[in-house]
């Protein structure tokens, strides 16, 4: 199930618009129905109203100017014996007279040869009407979607003496006025189609033409880096609210690099101090044996002694070997420190490979490749140091085995090169794993800890990548990529 948070804020604001303009389509055609329905129903109680008035004054005349006999309760069915008929067709009313009572008297329902309804009227409806202060009862009914107005009122004589009850009731066929909503309906469905239609490209427009500055921003946060150069946000025509999000980002920026920059500086003099501790401790260690040999060399001297040559002999290569040693360490820092300049031209890479292994005389190590030519924009000397630096390692880490096996592959991938060296030594155990490229770290009894980062740095000056996978006590495989240009 989506949750709404999960939606983006274009596809809220679309949806949000379609559905106010889907429940207002909705709203206005039910308003419209049921206004429609009241005002049918208006109307046909004020046509049957109409009605009513002119067969009451109809009536009225009947009884006053028209009859001869006399005009009391005993006398109505007489003096509409065949007036009822004419009055109902006119009026084009049912017209029923009762007695005070609430018998039957008259009735245009029917004819001579039809039966009629003789059920006098109820006790209930005479005695309501004679309780109503305008003596007249107005009652609805709808039946098969045919409506139904009939009225009950007295019919008065001479002063005004109630000589009768008069039933009036209008029908209305309904089907007429439903077929005419119908039809209403459909065409109204057909505007509020075209209307949604219009209002889901207007509301995909305006959606995103909102969320664009939204967008732009998203994008530009994405891109933000602390290492490098990020650039401000210019938005032109953008609303209040989407001009402080844009300030707020640009003042983020500029802290950003002011950040960056402290980080930068403390990084450093962090590695300076890292650096300098770390040639302070390798220069001490053969310092420590020049200073004893020089003491011992002092309290033992003698120049008379026979074999004089042979000990200043042995104290002057004692001190060599150890300025040997410090020049080393100078050196080894001085590649570690130099970032490698990338140098490209084109070289042959299976030869060079096959070159940097001749240096090696040991059985257990193999060159493996399909490939008889294949050629990269590298520098030779880097690309020799690289895969030096992993077989000198994995001789170190096959040195106990007894049947060790060192192979080196070499692999075209497509735009890159895949050098790929694999042994079967003493693997690296996971504890250490994440610190193998770190500087000074080593897990030998000797070295400064700075091949695998030196050459580390120079595969990643070519865009390349180095990573290995190792298992305590089976071996190790380094994987090196890199870029054929």
């Amino acid at each position: 199930m989506i949750r709404l948070t999960s939606i983006s804020l274009r596809i809220r604001i679309f949806l949000s618009m379609i559905l106010l303009v889907l429940l207002t389509s909705i709203l206005i055609l039910v308003v419209t129905v049921y206004q429609y329905d009241e005002q049918t129903k208006d109307y046909n109680i004020q046509r049957f109203e109409r009605k009513e008035v002119i067969a009451k004054k109809t009536i009225e005349l009947e009884l006053t100017n028209k009859t001869t006999h006399a005009v009391n309760s005993d006398n109505l069915s007489k003096i509409f014996q065949d007036r009822i008929y004419e009055i109902s067709s006119i009026n084009k009313l049912n017209i029923t007279i009762y007695s005070l009572k609430g018998n039957l008297l008259k009735t245009s329902f029917g004819n001579a040869f039809e039966k009629i309804d003789t059920t006098p009227l109820t006790a209930y409806i005479v005695s309501e009407l004679a309780k109503n202060s305008n003596h007249r009862i107005l009652k609805n009914k709808e039946i098969d979607g045919t409506s139904y107005q009939t009225s009950y009122s007295y019919i008065n004589g001479p002063k005004f003496k109630r000589i009768g009850i008069l039933e009036l009731q209008f029908t209305q066929d309904n089907s007429e006025i439903e077929a005419e909503l119908k039809e209403f309906i459909y065409r109204l469905s057909l505007v509020y189609l075209l209307m949604f239609l219009l209002a889901i490209s207007f509301a995909y427009f305006l959606s995103s033409y909102i969320t664009r500055s939204i967008k732009t921003i998203s994008d530009k946060m994405q891109q933000t880096r602390l290492n490098e150069r990020n650039e401000k946000i210019i938005l032109n025509n953008a609303s209040s609210e989407i001009e402080i999000l844009v300030d707020a980002y640009n003042n983020m920026i500029d802290q950003l690099e002011e950040s960056a920059v402290r980080l930068a500086k403390s990084e450093r003099e962090q590695a300076w101090r890292e650096m300098a501790k770390q040639v302070a401790h390798e220069i001490k260690n053969p310092l420590t044996p020049m200073r004893l040999s020089v003491q011992s060399f002092e309290r033992k001297f003698n120049p008379e002694d026979e074999n004089i040559k042979e000990k200043l002999k042995e104290y002057s290569q004692t001190l060599i070997q150890q300025i040997d040693v410090m020049s080393s360490i100078a050196s080894a820092f001085s590649d570690f420190a130099k970032m490698p300049t990338q140098k490209k031209e084109k070289i042959e890479i299976i030869s060079i490979v096959k070159l940097a292994l001749d240096i090696f005389n040991e059985k257990s190590l193999k060159y493996l490749t399909k490939e008889k030519e294949l050629y990269a924009f590298l520098d030779k000397t880097q690309l020799i140091r690289i895969v030096t630096n992993l077989v000198k390692n994995a001789l170190q880490a096959t040195e106990n085995e007894e049947n060790p096996f060192i192979n080196v592959e070499v692999i075209s991938k497509g735009t890159k090169i895949k050098i790929v060296v694999s042994d079967n030594g003493k693997g690296i155990s996971d504890a250490v794993k994440d610190l193998i490229f770190e500087p000074k770290f080593t897990t030998k009894t000797s070295g400064m800890g700075l091949g695998l980062p030196m050459i580390k740095n120079i595969i990643e000056a070519y865009d390349g990548a180095i990573s290995f996978t190792s298992n305590k006590g089976t071996g190790t495989v380094f994987t090196v990529i890199l870029p054929k240009k």
